[in-house]
């Protein structure tokens, strides 16, 4: 309690000699007009920069929990995938997520708040600035407003943002379908594809921030996302994708490629293989040579990403091979996906994976059989 006195004792003694200097200073007339604008204007420098820090900070956090959030989702990933899941894995792993989720969306905040204390900070400074202008002209004039601040960038692309927040939705409704009586040997791809679908959104809107700052790591994601990109378009072209192309292998995507399959009597599974990637070029040939000629863009993007991986040494022409399943293969293998020389929703998840690893250059991998 004295303790306290003491520190309230304290406050009323420093703002008392706050006062009391001012008014002093107003009676002498010692400090100037442009003096006070002066003083103005540095406190505002130094309010900018705090909250420059602030926000780098801030920024550094949400890199962090989106990370550790992203890891959580592949580990639940993993649980989706492993021989002999159970309704009690999916939950456990449902509640081990809850937690870094509620981390990237704190920070995700955290980081928006402090951008947005940046800019308000950079106003004011534009404000003070303009003050100590007008007291130095001597202009008895009243100040002119001052300039707005530059807008700043926001911290992430609004689609990125909303694309996260649909997955959120997508994934949540997913878990919902899940019951004591389902087995998880026997989920569907769809609640697959929705867990994939939120981790490479959330993995888009972690390079969108900045958080991932290896150049050839950014190109490896561009190439990934390009692959997927690239089947919506030509499933959209054939009239099976109604959904955005974003470059997310989601629910959407694979209700797409399923229906593709169901047409051309071949097994509903919701993966794109050769017979399913032939089933789609000869519907895109139906159509007209410019559908068919943009229809290479999706196998070809498979190619590069295989590339870029190390998994790939063959030309990227958008023809697939049986050497181009057999590197496929390998690369499934290697990431422990079923080496089902198919993609799928967790194979696009594991290439998410290996270009995230990628630092100076693509990851050494065992050079694919080039045998037919």
């Amino acid at each position: 309690m004295e303790t306290r006195r003491s520190k309230t004792r304290l406050t009323a003694v420093v703002v008392w000699a706050a006062v009391a200097v001012v008014g002093l200073a107003g009676c002498s007339g010692s400090v100037s007009d442009v003096d006070k604008a002066k003083a103005q204007v540095t406190a505002k420098e130094k309010a900018v920069s705090d909250a420059q820090a602030a926000m780098t900070s801030a920024s550094q956090a949400f890199c962090s929990a989106s990370k550790d959030y992203i890891s959580a989702l592949d580990r639940y990933g993993d649980v989706l995938h492993s021989t002999a899941p159970t309704v009690g894995d999916v939950k456990t792993a449902g509640k081990d997520l809850a937690a870094p989720q509620g981390n990237a969306l704190d920070g995700a905040e955290a980081a928006l708040k402090a951008q947005q204390d940046l800019a308000a900070a950079q106003q004011d400074l534009a404000k003070a600035k303009a003050r100590l202008a007008h007291a130095e002209s001597g202009s008895t004039e009243s100040p002119a407003p001052a300039e707005p601040a530059p807008s700043l960038t926001p911290l992430a692309p609004a689609a990125s943002v909303n694309r996260v927040k649909q997955a959120e939705a997508d994934f949540a409704d997913a878990q919902k379908s899940i019951s004591d009586q389902t087995s998880l040997k026997d989920a569907s791809e769809t609640f697959n594809a929705a867990v994939v679908a939120l981790e490479m959104s959330w993995l888009k809107l972690y390079a969108d921030a900045g958080c991932l700052t290896d150049a050839q790591a950014k190109q490896a994601a561009t190439s990934v996302a390009a692959y997927t990109s690239a089947l919506q378009q030509d499933l959209a072209t054939a009239g099976f994708y109604t959904g955005p192309i974003d470059g997310i292998y989601g629910p959407m995507t694979v209700d797409a490629v399923r229906n593709l399959q169901q047409a051309a009597n071949l097994p509903v599974t919701g993966t794109v293989d050769k017979a399913t990637a032939a089933a789609l070029q000869n519907d895109l040939v139906a159509k007209g040579d410019s559908a068919a000629q943009a229809s290479v863009a999706s196998t070809a993007a498979l190619q590069q990403t295989l590339k870029l991986v190390g998994y790939w040494d063959g030309p990227v022409d958008g023809v697939w091979t049986p050497e181009l399943t057999k590197a496929l293969q390998s690369f499934q293998t290697a990431l422990g996906v079923e080496p089902t020389g198919t993609v799928d929703a967790a194979t696009v998840s594991a290439f998410e994976k290996a270009i995230a690893d990628l630092k100076a250059g693509p990851t050494p991998a065992p050079s694919p059989s080039t045998t037919p």
